[in-house]
Formats: structure tokens, C-alpha cells, sequence
């Protein structure tokens, strides 16, 4: 009797595990449609969907095992309804080589970090040494650095690019089709910013956008907190995590304003449009379902196996290539370079 009061009380309790976490994922689904600057505890959940996920195959596993088919329902359906979310993460593309045969032009988008502030000129060097080799036509820098100490990058960059839009500070968009018309979209009192350029690529013209969304903060804030520590003034992990927690919560909220800006921007355009950038932000996101729209995600299309842009321990995509619906995307890459935090990532579009 007793063994069986403890199988019955651990199958309670797994239930009730299944039913926590499917609720969880369901909302993190649409999480991302809840504004933080009203819903911030309902938009934070989609940071956490990936370990929802995780959590409805196991439940999944154990209901299989347990041959309880009723409530292996449960996670069953919610990992259908997941599908899509997994899409933005992961792509299983059978047909990636032979779509890249096929001839269109190529964007690409990186966040080059000021080129590590280096001062040299060598990293720029390099980096516009992988965009020849990878025959980038239109390249959208985010953090660009004109100068590196007495080299001036932007003459280098031009020698290959025979156009060249510019944004507010750090903002840069360089192409070999003729470049029409730009303009700057101020985000107010803030580093970030976005700009777009209609470029005329073979008659037709394209709007591309470049844009740079708020961070997260939790650099900074790891950084001040360090510097305490040389200074031998200890920080309380409990004041060290309501900090970061702080920031990111502020981050969610500028993010969310600087994406309608951009949203509503896009809407205007009377081009087709291509987004490229750095969104500091996660798929699912307010920020990414905002500036999406009706666009689609380049990776969604015709991406290949798992997709993440940031380098290091954070493994997550945050730098994205957007397009009009109009548009077909043939291939959609990034490479494993060190010149940045971020990796660039590339996309191939018909033409």
C-alpha cells in the first residue's frame, strides 16, 4: 500500500509538472505579443521558452513510458503548437547548396563591435576580406568605426563598395548597387539607432533598413560591479541580480518603443523591404514580432540546423535578415568569425 501511495503521489505531482509547463509554454508563445512596457512579466516568459520546450518532451517521455496516452496529450499538443517557435531556433534544409547556386544578390548583417577599438585598421581589413569572399553585395555594419586609429576604414570599405549610406553615429550601410536615398530613424536619448537606404538593384528599387536596437545592460552592470570588487568594495548578490534584473526589464521596455518606431517606419515604405540588424532580442520577442510583421524571417525560410549570432557563452540569435514577402530567399548563413561578439549572418535573395 505504501508503494503504492508514493507511485500514486509522483504521478500527481509529474501531472501537475505537465500541466505548469504547457500552460507556461502556451503563454511564452504569445508572450511575445504583450507589450513589457504593460505586460513585462508576461513578455519575459518567451526568454525562458526554450527550457518550456525542453520540459514538455520530457513530460512527453515519461507519459509514453508510463503509457498514459490521455496525458501525454498534453505536452503532445503543446509541442505542435511549438512548432513554428522551434522554426525560429532550428531549420532542418535539405536543399540549402544547390538554392545558393542560383543566382540573386547577397546582404549581410554584423555588428562589428568598433572593430575592437583596435588601431590598426587590420580587423576592418579583415572583416571587409570576408565579405569580398563571400560576395556580400549589400553590407549593413552596426557599431562601425570609421577611423582605427589613423586608417580610415570607410575609403577602404569604398575601394569595393561603390555606394555608402550613413546613420546616425555607428550606423553604416555599404553596397555595390547605387544607392538612391537614405535617411536616419532617430530613437531619441540613446546610443541606438536605425537608418534605411533605397538602393536600385538592376531598375528595381529596395528599401533596406539597418537597424540597432537597446541592449541589454548586463555588461555594464557586471562591469561596474567588478570594478567595485578591485576597489575592494564587495557587491551583494542579491543587489547584483536586482541590478541585472533592472536593466533587462529597462531594455525590454526601450526595445519595444524603439520596434514600433521601426515597425511604423516599415509600413510607410512604399518599396519592398529588407531588415537587417542587431535587435538585442530573441525570437518571439516583442521586439522581433513587431519589426516581423508580415515580413519573414530569412533563417525560417531557407536556414539550415541551429542558429545563434552571439559568440561565447550566450547562444542565442539576436542579429536577423527580414524581407518582403514578395522576395525569395535562396540560403541563409552565418560564419563562426572572432573579429566581433556577434557572428555575421548572410542571406541570399532571388533576383
Amino acid at each position: 500500500m505504501a508503494k503504492l501511495a508514493v507511485y500514486k503521489y509522483f504521478s500527481f505531482m509529474i501531472l501537475v509538472i505537465t500541466i505548469m509547463t504547457a500552460t507556461f509554454t502556451l503563454f511564452g508563445l504569445f508572450g511575445g505579443n504583450a507589450n513589457p512596457v504593460h505586460e513585462t512579466a508576461m513578455a519575459m516568459i518567451v526568454y525562458v521558452l526554450p527550457l518550456f520546450v525542453i520540459g514538455n518532451v520530457i513530460t512527453l517521455i515519461f507519459w509514453l513510458i508510463r503509457r498514459r496516452w490521455h496525458w501525454a496529450a498534453i505536452p503532445f499538443v503543446t509541442l505542435l503548437c511549438s512548432i513554428p517557435y522551434i522554426g525560429t531556433l532550428y531549420q532542418v534544409n535539405i536543399f540549402a547548396s544547390a538554392q545558393e547556386e542560383q543566382s540573386g544578390f547577397k546582404i549581410a548583417s554584423y555588428n562589428v563591435a568598433v572593430f575592437g577599438r583596435e588601431t590598426t585598421g587590420f580587423k576592418a581589413e579583415d572583416i571587409l576580406t570576408v565579405m569580398k569572399q563571400q560576395q556580400v553585395d549589400i553590407l549593413c555594419l552596426q557599431e562601425y568605426a570609421e577611423n582605427s586609429g589613423d586608417k580610415n576604414n570607410t575609403e577602404s570599405y569604398k575601394g569595393f563598395y561603390t555606394s555608402m549610406a550613413k546613420g546616425r553615429d555607428d550606423m553604416v550601410i555599404f553596397s555595390r548597387f547605387p544607392i538612391k536615398k537614405s535617411q536616419i530613424i532617430d530613437f531619441g536619448n540613446t546610443n541606438n539607432s536605425g537608418m534605411w537606404a533605397d538602393i536600385d538593384i538592376k531598375g528595381k528599387i529596395l528599401r533596406v533598413f539597418n537597424i540597432h536596437l537597446e541592449t541589454t545592460g548586463f555588461n555594464r552592470t557586471l562591469h561596474k560591479a567588478a570594478k567595485q570588487e578591485l576597489k575592494g568594495k564587495p557587491v551583494e548578490s542579491n543587489a547584483l541580480l536586482s541590478s541585472l534584473f533592472g536593466d533587462y526589464t529597462r531594455g525590454m521596455v526601450v526595445r519595444a518603443g524603439q520596434a514600433n518606431i521601426v515597425a511604423e517606419e516599415i509600413n510607410n515604405s512604399n518599396r519592398p523591404v529588407i531588415v537587417c540588424g542587431d535587435f538585442n532580442d530573441v525570437p518571439y520577442s516583442y521586439a522581433y514580432n513587431t519589426v516581423k510583421g508580415d515580413l519573414v524571417d530569412g533563417f525560417v525560410e531557407c536556414g539550415k540546423g541551429y542558429m545563434s549570432t552571439m559568440r561565447g557563452k550566450k547562444s542565442v540569435r539576436i542579429d536577423y535578415i527580414f524581407h518582403d514577402k514578395n522576395l525569395e530567399g535562396l540560403s541563409y548563413y552565418k560564419l563562426n568569425v572572432s573579429y566581433s561578439d556577434h557572428d555575421p549572418v548572410f542571406m541570399k535573395i532571388a533576383f
